[in-house]
């Protein structure tokens, strides 16, 4: 088994026992772990796609829907070589643990097609989106499941996506998916909108630790759309960046980065390290001492190996699963407070559901109502999760996991599923 495999196994495996552990600290029996331990539906499809030099490519994908007694299923599709069935399996649930802390009317969803969109040609990414779409027809829609953008998709992809699905059903297509063109009704907001909640999330660990925004240092690991945008967000509130990092590397700077400079040199992925010759590596970056520190990356970056070595005060989780489960442990027991995925990157959720709200009303918001209503849902979410973490003396992780599985959990029984 390839480590890549092994880490998606890995990232199931520990979403499960946290879900194990927090439904039985909230009094549920056996029978209720059984039931959202595992998505309710796992869809599998192949997907022919006529490539440029005229032959056919068949591509794998998948989309899961792991509960939907609450409401449709709501996640991202994601095209990337190294997606598997258990990755999907475990985000779809981190999705429902998102949509239930932010109280939205969702279920979790998540797809994905193993490609890399890097190394094919616009038209072959758009016979690839439109083949998904025909492959998963049956099974999504505003009332079914609604997909969004995640890793290395756009609104673009999202276009073709929405596009393809009202040729099969006209009469219900713009709430379809959500992530779209703001001329095809996209919410204003959307594309920052993760990076946002996250940059809401710091304000309010940042308050908690009774430290002030102005002039607070906070290091970015990766650089991408989440940790561009919250570098910027952070530049213009006053806070010092003095770290970011990309797949080449990272920059470091005690008096803080010039973010506006490093935005205008960054390439479309995110890169701009190769442009400077002193450098530090990314297992550095993790270990600079910092007030906020925001793993923005890939997954197991915060391990056992170098728990012990973070200075940081604050953890906010940008990215998905950053921080293994033991070496949340460790940063909780040195005093560290860690502001978890489920809750922090909730952001493009909320967003997203803003868009179908709107869709569905015909009714569009200006971008100064959905931040408002934005930082609302994210503070309320913190909050209760912070609350919980103190009341009940469990770690954030753990009483994230709480918050976010009594919402499913409670449907599920209401409708005598248990």
């Amino acid at each position: 088994m390839t480590d890549t495999m092994s880490s998606k196994n890995d990232m199931l495996a520990s979403t499960q026992t946290v879900i194990e552990d927090a439904l039985r600290k909230l009094g549920y029996d056996e029978q209720m772990v059984e039931l959202l331990k595992e998505p309710m539906r796992l869809l599998t499809v192949r997907i022919p796609v006529r490539m440029d030099n005229g032959k056919t490519r068949v591509f794998v994908g998948y989309r899961a829907q792991h509960n939907d007694a609450v409401g449709p299923t709501k996640g991202g599709v994601r095209f990337h070589p190294d997606v598997n069935e258990n990755e999907v399996k475990a985000l779809s649930i981190w999705m429902s643990l998102k949509c239930g802390i932010a109280d939205l009317p969702f279920g979790g969803g998540k797809g994905g097609i193993i490609c890399d969109p890097r190394q094919m040609s616009f038209r072959e990414l758009e016979r690839l989106s439109r083949g998904y779409v025909r492959a998963i027809s049956q099974l999504v829609g505003p009332t079914k499941d609604i997909p969004a953008p995640d890793v290395m998709t756009n609104s673009q992809i999202m276009a073709w996506m929405l596009d393809e699905y009202s040729r099969i059903r006209e009469f219900d297509s713009p709430g379809f998916i959500t992530g779209k063109p703001i001329v095809l009704g996209g919410s204003l907001g959307r594309e920052t909108a993760t990076a946002r909640g996250v940059a809401i999330m710091i304000d309010e660990a940042l308050r908690v630790k009774g430290i002030q925004l102005n002039n607070a240092t906070v290091v970015i690991q990766g650089f991408g759309n989440a940790g561009s945008f919250l570098a910027k967000f952070m530049n213009d509130a006053g806070a010092k960046v003095i770290g970011i990092s990309d797949v080449n590397g990272a920059l470091y700077n005690k008096e803080g980065l010039d973010i506006d400079s490093l935005l205008d040199r960054r390439d479309s992925f995110g890169t701009v390290t190769n442009l400077f010759r002193e450098t530090i590596t990314n297992e550095e970056l993790l270990q600079l001492e910092c007030d906020v520190l925001v793993p923005a990356a890939i997954e197991n970056q915060i391990t056992v190996d170098n728990a012990e070595k973070i200075r940081a005060k604050i953890i906010v989780e940008a990215a998905n699963g950053p921080t293994t489960m033991e070496a949340t442990r460790i940063v909780t027991s040195r005093g560290i407070l860690l502001v978890p995925d489920v809750l922090a990157s909730a952001g493009g959720v909320i967003v997203s559901y803003f868009e179908w709200v709107q869709n569905n009303q015909g009714y569009y918001w200006s971008e100064s109502d959905v931040v408002s209503r934005l930082q609302q849902m994210m503070i309320r979410g913190f909050n209760q999760v912070h609350d919980l973490h103190l009341a009940r003396k469990v770690d954030m992780r753990l009483a994230a996991y709480m918050v976010g599985v009594r919402k499913i959990a409670e449907a599920s029984r209401y409708r005598g599923w248990v």
